[in-house]
C-alpha cells in the first residue's frame, strides 16, 4: 500500500456546505489506477463523519483527474461551521492521506509525465 500523495496530488474548493476535491495523477499511466481504486465509495469512507451527504465522482481522462463532490462536509457552509478550516482546503491534504494499492510496474514505468 502507498499513500495517495505519492502518485497524485489535489485541489481542494468549496460552495455552501458543499467540498470540491479534485485528484491530478502525477504521471498519466497512473490514472487508471486511481479511476479503479478511488471509487466514490472508498471516497465516503475515507471522509466517514466528515461527509454526512452524497459523495459523486466526475471522471476527466484528458487531464488525468477525478473530481469527487462531497455533500454535506462543511459544518453547514463557511457562514456556519465553527470548524477551524470552514472552506474545507485541508479536506484536499486529508484526500492524499488515503492508502491505496502500489500501482503495477510496467511498460512507461520510466517517465512518462504530463507536460
Amino acid at each position: 500500500m502507498i499513500k495517495l500523495r505519492e502518485i497524485a496530488h489535489a485541489r481542494a474548493g468549496d460552495k455552501g456546505n458543499t467540498s470540491n476535491i479534485s485528484v491530478i495523477a502525477f504521471e498519466t499511466r497512473h490514472y487508471e489506477h486511481l479511476r479503479e481504486h478511488l471509487t466514490p465509495q472508498r471516497v465516503r469512507e475515507h471522509f466517514a463523519g466528515i461527509a454526512r451527504g452524497e459523495v459523486l465522482r466526475y471522471e476527466l481522462p484528458l487531464l488525468g483527474a477525478l473530481n469527487f463532490v462531497l455533500h454535506a462536509a462543511l459544518g453547514g457552509g463557511v457562514t456556519r461551521s465553527l470548524a477551524l478550516d470552514a472552506h474545507g482546503k485541508s479536506l484536499g491534504m486529508l484526500m492524499l492521506e488515503l492508502d491505496i494499492p502500489e500501482p503495477a510496474a510496467g511498460p512507461g514505468a520510466g517517465g512518462d509525465q504530463k507536460g
